[in-house]
């Protein structure tokens, strides 16, 4: 096994948000082929668990094209307080972003641009 110099620890996926252009369907998918439970639901997002891991569906109006359907890959972290979090990755050249009205909720790019959201340990239940 390699031996890691990361300032962060990572415990393991939170969620993976998909777009999904009709809920119901997708939900019965998940639900009735996949098995997955509906853990909870709000107005155009349903966050189904399978295990301790989620997949959240997000629903998009219009035609879904190819790099379209994940919106973000939400990870756990062992430890670490916002601030330091986002010290450590503003300190690797990332741009940290954050959601208005959550000051525990931290979003960046990887070098692909798909969309990170790191969950400090007092967010790991808040989607």
């Amino acid at each position: 096994m390699t031996q890691t110099h990361s300032k962060l620890v990572v415990t393991g996926i939170d969620h993976v948000v998909l777009h999904v252009s009709d809920l119901d369907r997708a939900r019965r998918f998940y639900t009735d082929v996949l098995g997955f439970e509906v853990a909870h639901e709000f107005a155009g997002h349903s966050f189904l668990s399978c295990g301790t891991q989620m997949v959240a569906l997000f629903e998009r109006r219009g035609e879904l094209h190819s790099g379209d359907e994940m919106n973000h890959l939400a990870l756990r972290l062992a430890t670490g307080e916002y601030e330091d979090v986002k010290a450590a990755l503003e300190s690797e050249g990332i741009e940290v972003t954050g959601r208005p009205g959550d000051d525990r909720c931290i979003y960046f790019y990887d070098p692909d641009r798909h969309r990170i959201q790191l969950l400090t340990v007092a967010e790991q239940h808040e989607h």
